[in-house]
């Protein structure tokens, strides 16, 4: 049987009471049908990627919203360190370099860190319970600092011409560019897996488009029979995609969303233990802001733009 014979056959039994072709293709249904078993689960892919892009990307701004108030809290502080020598009086030391970094309009506050309290920075390295009192531990002197940090090279200067060998000043410089150095890797890996996980999505729907039309593949050949073109069934595919892309590109983000509202809530809940000040010390108050909110709902929109693009290319390649 021809393909106008099997047109004209599924008029027919479709009871249309002119059977001439035009009319008979007239379709109460839609050319790709979205409420079938393959169509959820490729809403419900669309989703559960959606949900891990979003993840990441939330994960990504809240590393850099929070790595941006590190730098400032480490940025504002800097310590002189004043080692004991021998025939010095290490506690004249201190006090000549706290005289020094006072004298600086840009240092605000200043605070010695007694013998005990220098030793016990050391713990976390040597343990507890050790008897440091024979070691030559440094004592530190730490600066708040509230103008220029142009202003360290002169006090730097200061300390080495009156303390020489003795006290040295230290801005935590290295600290802050591996601190930077860190905190862009960890958002540079979260913009590649949103990446990957968008390429994902594109396959999954290319894969799905190819079934799609293996599965509609009569209908086509009496859509092109009656003089449709590539462009009018690309389009009918991609309508379809791009809902059920906007179906699970919604779903997903919104759980993402959903997501991170409540671990804030908890962890805001629980900041009253350890373990909830240890959180707030690394993540802060855990909480991704306004524009973390929008790049998670624009992956979504991203998610259904991609299922929709891609379905109709793969539907183009396809007829091609």
């Amino acid at each position: 049987m021809n393909i106008a014979a099997k047109a004209r056959a599924r008029a027919g039994a479709a009871g249309s009471p002119d059977p001439t072709l035009p009319v008979n293709l007239r379709r109460n249904a839609p050319l790709v049908p979205t409420d079938t078993a393959a169509s959820r689960s490729l809403a419900a892919v669309i989703a559960i990627l959606t949900f891990l892009a979003g993840l990441c990307a939330g994960a990504a701004e809240l590393v850099a919203s929070n790595a941006t108030q590190w730098q400032t809290s480490v940025a504002q502080e800097v310590t002189i360190q004043v080692r004991p020598g021998a025939g010095r009086n290490v506690e004249a030391d201190v006090a000549r370099a706290e005289a020094l970094a006072k004298e600086e309009p840009s240092v605000s506050q200043t605070r010695i860190f007694s013998k005990a309290e220098s030793e016990r920075l050391l713990e976390p390295w040597l343990g507890s319970g050790l008897d440091l009192t024979d070691l030559p531990v440094p004592r530190l002197i730490a600066l708040r600092i509230v103008g220029d940090r142009a202003d360290l090279g002169r006090l730097r200067t200061k300390i080495a011409a009156a303390l020489p060998g003795v006290a040295t000043l230290d801005d935590h410089g290295l600290w802050l560019q591996r601190l930077s150095t860190a905190a862009n890797a960890f958002v540079g890996v979260g913009i590649g897996m949103v990446i990957l996980v968008l390429i994902a999505t594109g396959l999954a729907v290319t894969f799905a488009t190819r079934g799609a039309m293996a599965g509609n593949r009569e209908v086509v050949e009496v859509l092109h029979f009656v003089g449709a073109g590539d462009d009018y069934i690309a389009k009918a595919f991609q309508a379809r995609f791009f809902g059920l892309g906007l179906r699970g590109g919604g779903i997903g983000a919104g759980c993402a969303i959903l997501a991170f509202i409540v671990v804030g809530l908890v962890i805001r809940a629980t900041q009253s233990g350890p373990a909830g000040q240890e959180i707030e010390a690394l993540f802060g108050a855990f909480q991704i802001g306004l524009r973390g909110y929008v790049f998670i709902a624009l992956i979504g929109v991203i998610a259904s733009l991609v299922t929709g693009v891609v379905s109709r290319i793969t539907v183009r390649r396809y007829l091609a």
